[in-house]
Order: C-alpha cells, then structure tokens, then sequence
C-alpha cells in the first residue's frame, strides 16, 4: 500500500517509521527544510514541497496514492491537504491529525476527512477506559462522528451476563465488533455468550450510545424506579384515635 504522509516532523516521521515495518510505501512531504530529516527515516521517500498545492501533489503522485495522512502541526494545513487530496485526486482513504480540540467539528467528509484522530480525545478515552466499568467510552469517531468506536467493560450484575451474541437485542446502528476477553480478542459469534468483566468494542451511531449503556447497565432492583417490580398497594393509613368526649363538670 502506498501512503503519503504531510508533515514530516516527530509525529509523521514516527506513523512513516510503523507503516513501514509493515510494509507499506511511504512518501513524507513537508516544505520545511530543517524537517527533511532522510536519515531518520531512509526506507522512506522524501518530498520537499507545500502539501497544499496541487502541483506539489502532482509532482508527489497523489493520484497514485491508497491513502494520504494529513500529521502537521496545523489544523488549517491538514484540512486543506485532506480536501485536496480527496476531491482533486481521488484518493481512497483520507486521514487528519486534530491538534485542537476545539477544531475537531470540522473534519468531516465535508473537508475530504475519512477518520479524523484527536490525540487529546483519544489520550482521554484511553485513561477512562483503563478505569471505567459499566460506562460507555468512545475510543474513535468515523467519518465525521456519524459512527463511533466504543469500548464497555460490562459490570458483573448486568443483566446482559451469559447472553449469547445472537440473543442480544442491540439498538439500531448499533454492531458488536470484539469481545476481548483476558487480554484475548475474541469473534462475537452468535452463539458465544458475553461475560462479567468481558470488554466490549461496537461500531454506534452516537445517537444510539445512550440507549446501549442503558440496555447494558446494571438491573435496578429499587421498586419504586423500577418498571418490571410487581404492583404492591400501599396498606391503607392507620385509624386515629377519636378525642375522648368532655366532662360534664367541664360544660358550661
């Protein structure tokens, strides 16, 4: 697979490094010279170029591209690059480095982004999923936030203990991906039954993800909150006692 990677600092230098023990191609652009660093990444090709323009995209081979990742430092930078590459030169799959979070809204489709990856999100997700049992933790967001990777670890008192995959009555857009299990992934087949402390990973609509924790929390045994209790009515009030009659020596 061929990838091309805007930014060449610390950050696209180390995703170049990953891609190509797995043996991918990789071509690193970024228009700063102190940045055109060959030595620290030699299997690599190296482009000395503004990935904002459509020549330098051109002379990079773009179009010949299976994915571009946008790793500058810049928001504006990697939207622009995202959008180009997207709609000028067809390439498949499209990836954005959100450095400020408040920017995130705006790598979506609309700018060319396939999967938008926020460090400071993901670094969050990763810490309450570390420490959260029984809440909903979003991992990543696809195309745009129109669906979610999240992760559960379900509590051991959910009701949803010892169903199998194929019983399990998910909301809408909601799909179970994984069952990890002991540090083991495991395929969600039907006839597997999920388990206390098991970690679950669904693709989820977000509109969907509140539902699902629902369906998945604990059973809420209080009868005064839960639906499924069986009506007891309430014992009627305790007769007071009648005030005792005056004495004759008290009516005038």
């Amino acid at each position: 697979m061929r990838v091309v990677i805007a930014g060449a600092g610390s950050v696209g230098r180390s995703i170049a490094t990953e891609l190509i023990a797995h043996g991918h191609q990789i071509l690193l652009i970024d228009r700063d010279p102190r940045q055109i660093q060959m030595e620290a990444v030699p299997q690599a090709e190296w482009l000395l170029a503004d990935a904002c323009e459509v020549a330098s995209l051109e002379e990079a081979g773009l179009d010949s591209c299976d994915v571009a990742i946008a790793a500058t430092g810049d928001d504006k930078v990697n939207l622009v690059h995202s959008l180009l590459a997207k709609t000028e030169f067809g390439v498949p799959r499209t990836v954005a480095r959100v450095n400020h979070p408040s920017n995130e809204w705006l790598f979506d489709d609309e700018w060319g982004v396939d999967v938008a990856v926020s460090t400071p999100r993901l670094m969050c997700a990763l810490v309450e999923e570390a420490v959260a049992v029984g809440d909903l933790v979003r991992l990543l967001s696809f195309k745009g936030g129109r669906s979610n990777l999240v992760e559960m670890t379900l509590p051991e008192n959910s009701p949803r203990v010892g169903v199998a995959v194929g019983e399990l009555a998910l909301p809408s857009d909601v799909v179970l991906v994984a069952i990890i299990r002991d540090g083991v992934a495991l395929a969600p087949v039907p006839d597997a039954a999920i388990e206390g402390g098991d970690e679950l990973l669904f693709l989820a609509d977000p509109a969907f993800e509140n539902e699902l924790a629902q369906y998945l929390a604990p059973h809420i045994s209080d009868p005064a909150i839960d639906a499924d209790a069986p009506f007891e009515p309430a014992p009627p009030p305790a007769a007071k006692p009648s005030a005792p009659l005056p004495h004759e020596d008290e009516v005038s």
